[in-house]
């Protein structure tokens, strides 16, 4: 079918400044499939990248200069350094921009960025930064320098500014469209006209028929409908279409008129199947009741038509992600704090790809899960997802990966591991996973091998009751043995961390401190986040709160957003706890102040935690031992094994000695076995490398050596040689 469309996908400001959200470059990537042309854009980095210059500068202070507003201090010092703002910006820039690496020590030496109230922290920067080399110091100087630049125009010219949540409180829980519309109807800001000439140079250059916006967070919105507000004002002519995250968890039940003023279709869910009836309506060639889950506007009323009968395509058929267009090269790394993970989510060029629609579990009671993009899991193969991969790394120039799935399944990391290593790729990558059993030693060895460097993962409540409240499927004793497996791999460990799940009591709070006290003292956790539980619409507790003994405030539901519910808890005051938690851990995350009592980090009582001071390390000691499944793949990570055989003479009687030797990129092994136990052993190992086009399974093995009569082979592979030889990259997956 042959559609005269043409798409412009845009992503509003802001979401990161060190790589593009995905969401534009998966459709791009779809709509390459079906031959219809698209370009693509991330506002929010064109914005910064406009503001963040020479001209930008002396537009921002001639604005503030000249705004007649109420100076505090600090924006007096930064105006009063104005010259030396104008003078450094682009430089900055550059050098977050991997430009001028040299330009490092110029910062570091605290005569070239001008200072003002973010470099108060200065004082911690040693502690915070000790083991870190001059370029990264330096990027985090540069990043407290753009923030108080970001303090300017908050304080002067945008209240709403933010480099990744613009506008963010007037779309977080706006049941009503009331506040949101009020600003919209507001004279433009410094920002909105900066945006929308960038919007109108777009526009006139691609002269698109359909503009998609995604809009994957709250600090989007505002954005969003001021697109759409521009072009239903400049170019009637052309149709808005809005999607993403927040319209797929907050508007899934809007009704008021007043936002399709703004944009003339909301679609919902996977975007593939409705965008490209949108494609067919607007050409005439699908009538509307037709379409696929997508509100508009008819004869004065929202409307929700969701007739078509088309299933959503598979994701083997969705095509590779497309990053064309996108300013690859112009995206600042910064490294805003000292925490290990969301350094990774802020400094450095990821390529975003999904291993698996949904999520394979979908079972947690605080997640979304009656929602399509959790509760619809469908996995790809491991040849698709690497071939998208080396097409992405060729288009991009990138070989870094951010796999942004709810929770990556275990065994299709194996089988995409396993297929990095046949094809000898490096890439390195990271994820979000769920604490499994599943994730072995060997397991965690082999995603290590193939690139692995961090995973992220729920531990939550820290507390085996509310876990299973939360039917989270794992204990806390697993998740520091799966932990500890990760680590000793050399992959970073991040714990998302929750408090004030119902019926947590402030014991259970204090006591999950202690178990995350412990997780970081032993070193098998390094990072971590606490964040406070927020009812949703759509998770299990939203909607069947008596189950678990909370209320909600109002059962009111409004006529724009309705996902966040607001709702009592008669177990704890949890707000109070905010402060003492979040402070504790920072401390943790820098390896200090483990031997403080866990009263010091509260300015109230607390009780005293039950959890035993060695419950950690007992659980890592009990750790069952490795016993491969007669089923288990076997693989062999190590260097090309050869045997030395030598005659010896001992008191006058001479016997046989054997080893397999191992040179491995830093030592050279060498392992005693008896004849025979080591030829057959070097032998298989050449056989057993990952890029070896057959595989064995342990069963495999076990048959060739009681067939070639060697010995009994269960004794032989619990051996202390074998042992050594498993420490060494003998894995079974």
């Amino acid at each position: 079918m042959v559609l005269n469309q043409k798409v412009f996908l845009l992503t509003p400001p802001f979401t990161q400044l060190n790589t593009p959200y995905p969401a534009t470059a998966y459709l791009k990537g779809f709509l390459n499939t079906r031959h219809i042309p698209a370009f693509q854009a991330d506002m929010g980095m064109e914005v910064i990248l406009a503001l963040f210059s020479k001209p930008g500068m002396e537009a921002l202070f001639d604005k503030v200069l000249n705004s007649g507003a109420k100076l505090s201090a600090n924006t007096k010092r930064i105006c009063n350094l104005k010259d030396d703002y104008i003078n450094t910006i682009e430089p900055v820039i550059a050098f977050l921009q991997n430009e001028h690496p040299t330009l490092a020590h110029l910062i570091c030496n605290g005569n070239y960025l001008p200072e003002a109230s973010r470099f108060d922290q200065m004082a911690d920067l040693e502690w915070a930064f000790g083991t870190m080399g001059i370029r990264d110091k330096a990027r985090h100087l540069a990043t407290l320098y753009l923030e108080d630049i970001s303090d300017l125009i908050v304080e002067v010219v945008d209240p709403h500014f933010g480099f990744s949540r613009y506008a963010e409180r007037l779309g977080r829980s706006a049941t009503s469209f009331d506040e949101l519309h009020k600003a919209l109807t507001q004279p433009d800001t410094f920002i909105d006209t900066i945006h929308l000439k960038i919007l109108a140079e777009k526009i006139k250059a691609q002269k698109p028929t359909l503009v998609a916006i995604s809009a994957p967070f709250p600090g989007n919105l505002y954005s969003a409908f001021k697109c759409g507000q521009w072009i239903k004002k400049h170019h009637p002519e052309i149709k808005v279409c809005l999607g993403g995250g927040y319209a797929n968890t907050e508007l899934r039940s809007v009704s008021d008129v007043r936002v399709f003023d703004f944009i003339d279709f909301i679609t919902l869910d996977d975007g593939e199947v409705p965008i490209l009836h949108l494609l067919e309506f607007l050409s005439g060639k699908r009538p509307v009741e037709l379409l696929k889950r997508t509100f508009l506007l008819e004869q004065g009323e929202v409307v929700y038509h969701n007739g078509s009968i088309q299933p959503d395509y598979k994701q083997k058929d969705v095509g590779t992600p497309d990053y064309s267009d996108l300013l690859l090269d112009k995206y600042l790394s910064v490294i805003e704090i000292a925490n290990p993970m969301h350094r990774l989510w802020s400094d450095g060029r990821w390529n975003k790809l999904t291993l698996a629609h949904g999520c394979y579990w979908g079972k947690c009671t605080f997640c979304d899960i009656s929602l399509d993009y959790i509760k619809t899991y469908e996995a790809t193969t491991a040849n698709v997802l690497v071939d998208r991969m080396e097409t992405i790394m060729q288009q991009t120039g990138q070989s870094g990966f951010h796999f942004v799935d709810e929770a990556a399944p275990p065994a299709l990391m194996r089988e995409v591991a396993l297929e990095i290593l046949r094809r000898k790729l490096t890439v390195v990558w990271w994820t979000n996973i769920r604490f499994e059993k599943s994730f072995t030693r060997d397991l965690c060895q082999l995603l290590a091998a193939s690139g692995c460097i961090a995973i992220s993962g729920g531990l939550e409540v820290a507390s085996d009751r509310l876990l299973k409240l939360i039917d989270k499927g794992v204990t806390v004793e697993q998740v520091a043995r799966v932990a500890a497996h990760f680590t000793e791999a050399g992959i970073m460990v991040h714990a998302y961390l929750m408090y004030g799940f119902p019926t947590q009591s402030a014991q259970e709070t204090i006591d999950a401190l202690e178990v995350v006290r412990q997780l970081f003292e032993t070193g098998v956790v390094q990072s971590g986040f606490w964040h406070q539980f927020a009812m949703t619409a759509h998770s299990p507790v939203g909607m069947n709160p008596d189950k678990f003994k909370v209320k909600r405030v109002s059962e009111i539901t409004g006529t724009f957003a309705n996902n966040d519910l607001e709702h009592t808890d008669p177990a704890a005051n949890h707000d109070k706890f905010s402060a003492g938690l979040k402070k504790s851990l920072f401390n943790y995350m820098h390896g200090i102040c483990f031997d403080f009592p866990l009263q010091d980090w509260f300015d109230f009582k607390v009780p005293q935690t039950k959890v035993s001071p060695d419950y950690i390390e007992l659980a890592l000691s009990n750790d069952p031992e490795r016993v491969g499944k007669p089923s288990a793949k076997v693989i062999w990570m190590g260097a090309a094994a050869s045997v030395d055989v030598q005659q010896r003479n001992k008191k006058g009687r001479s016997f046989t000695t054997s080893q397999i030797i191992i040179i491995n990129k830093r030592e050279e092994v060498k392992i005693r076995m008896d004849v025979p136990e080591a030829e057959w052993m070097a032998s298989w190992l050449s056989r057993l490398k990952p890029d070896n086009a057959s595989s064995f399974t342990l069963s495999d093995l076990k048959k060739d050596f009681e067939e070639k009569s060697i010995g009994d082979f269960d004794s032989f592979f619990q051996s202390p040689e074998m042992d050594e030889l498993r420490q060494v990259g003998l894995l079974l997956l």
